[in-house]
């Protein structure tokens, strides 16, 4: 896997088309930008109840978006990012559809969770209290099998992807059929998807659990025996985040966005120095993704402090209200069809008014941080919030997830603030100090101090979040340039 920026990106709604117009975006008008990319669920169907995340058939390629072949013919010059869903299905699965017909007859009974699996005998108000979830309500639902008697199903997303035992060889042998199909597409990164709520255990919180790290090793080794780096996807307390990367290859450095809006916001970097201080340096860094804003993972958990404390998060959720002329309020929360409670829907860039300099700045400090950085699409071309397909569909994440066409795409590649995106994106590519070692410091709580150093290379990054301001100094070998500008980059782009 190559140390460089990746893309992620929809294949159908970046370039209005399919897994084919990724890859000639990728080689063609995107040439040299992007070391890989993370296409997100492109299986059979694409746009089902959750955008691809309730896949009917997860070893198949939605013939929409076309096949096996684009997948393959894409890893040849990228590194390639899938997801590996390993929580649920659809609904309207062949597997879960046999199991409504045949109960307990069926070959697939045992693939999917049950409550009374975990609560045999029923379960006490205060531990089904106790579960934790991502949206209101109990996470069961009830369904009717084709005998006529009822069953309720453990649905911690919708009541439309239905949850997985992955107790059950039948699990087992589902998830390796389609970690296989991966392998044989050329895939060398797989996402592993909401493994944070998989194991449900009576007598907890059903998230994070001690087996719930088992597994999570236990699936790591199964992606890594087949020659793939697995990448751990946990919205969770950031201790849990750092446990989680001493155990695997690679997990999300979700703390970084709120962090970056909180001291461009405030002007103090405290918090984010404090962070970058111990933050995973296997981690993928990400300031946008197709889920939102994310802030459980800056805040406090039970006796757990936070990065921020809550007083500074409901701050940071108002300044971005206030950032998008109240566009984030009206896309986030028990409103807008959300799914999850604990993300501000908004683009990154209008969480930052829309402001060239604060985008670019934000940026930066990513790309400044360690480990693998990835662009979202719409953070490719410092997209505004789409109210038009929020009001059109109702969900609050479609505010972060617009369509844009290969026109707009064109278009908005020639405003100044993506040329000078761009050329932040080739510095972190090619600077060869990126791949030594990583230093911080901070004179005060306002300003930081970012290091990296190699025998013959090295950035010296000044960045002052009250001011807005940053100066580099860059070396490689005998070479020296001092950047202060946005155009500086360009320069040596």
């Amino acid at each position: 896997m190559r140390n460089g920026v990746q893309l992620i990106t929809y294949a159908d709604r970046f370039g209005g088309g399919d897994l084919s117009t990724i890859q000639h975006l990728l080689n063609g008008t995107l040439a040299g930008v992007f070391t890989g990319v993370h296409v997100l669920p492109f299986f059979t169907p694409f746009d089902g109840a959750d955008a691809g995340f309730d896949p009917i058939d997860h070893t198949a390629v939605d013939p929409r978006l076309g096949t096996w072949e684009d997948i393959e013919t894409l890893s040849r010059t990228h590194d390639v990012m899938t997801d590996l869903i390993v929580n649920h299905l659809s609904d309207e699965s062949s597997q879960f559809l046999d199991f409504v017909d045949h109960g307990d007859a069926s070959l697939f009974a045992g693939m999917f969770l049950e409550r009374r699996t975990v609560f045999p005998g029923g379960a006490l108000p205060e531990e089904l209290q106790a579960i934790y979830r991502p949206r209101p309500g109990d996470p069961f639902t009830e369904v009717s099998m084709a005998d006529g008697t009822h069953r309720t199903m453990w649905t911690t997303f919708t009541p439309r992807q239905i949850d997985l035992d992955i107790s059950s060889d039948a699990t087992h042998r589902y998830l390796m059929d389609v970690l296989d199909r991966f392998e044989a597409a050329g895939v060398n990164q797989i996402r592993l998807d909401a493994i944070g709520y998989a194991v449900k255990t009576r007598g907890t919180s059903c998230f994070m659990t001690e087996d719930t790290y088992d597994f999570i090793e236990d699936m790591d080794r199964a992606v890594a025996v087949r020659g793939m780096k697995p990448l751990v996807e946990i919205h969770s307390h950031h201790e849990d985040q750092i446990e989680v990367a001493e155990r695997v290859d690679r997990v999300y450095d979700f703390a970084l966005s709120p962090l970056v809006l909180h001291a461009i916001h405030t002007g103090s970097t405290d918090p984010l120095v404090r962070w970058l201080s111990v933050s995973p340096r296997n981690a993928y860094t990400v300031l946008d993704t197709h889920d939102g804003i994310g802030v459980i993972d800056v805040g406090p958990s039970g006796s757990r402090a936070g990065l921020l404390s809550s007083a500074q998060i409901d701050r940071l959720v108002a300044h971005i209200d206030e950032a998008t002329e109240g566009e984030s309020t009206l896309a986030t929360g028990e409103g807008a069809s959300n799914l999850d409670l604990y993300q501000v829907n908004s683009t990154f860039f209008s969480a930052l008014g829309c402001n060239d300099h604060l985008y670019l700045f934000a940026r930066l400090i990513q790309f400044l941080a360690p480990g693998i950085p990835q662009v979202y699409y719409a953070g490719l071309v410092a997209a505004s919030n789409d109210m038009e397909l929020l009001a059109s569909t109702g969900v609050g994440r479609d505010i972060n997830r617009p369509y844009i066409s290969l026109e707009e795409i064109t278009s908005n590649l020639k405003r100044p603030v993506v040329q000078r995106l761009l050329a932040l994106i080739m510095f972190r590519n090619t600077h060869p100090a990126f791949t030594g070692t990583f230093r911080i410091d901070a004179p005060d709580d306002g300003e930081m101090r970012i290091r990296w150093i190699t025998d013959d290379a090295s950035i010296d990054a000044r960045i002052d979040a009250g001011t807005r301001t940053f100066e580099l100094d860059v070396t490689q070998g005998a070479s020296r340039t001092t950047i202060t500008s946005w155009d500086g980059f360009v320069a040596i782009r």
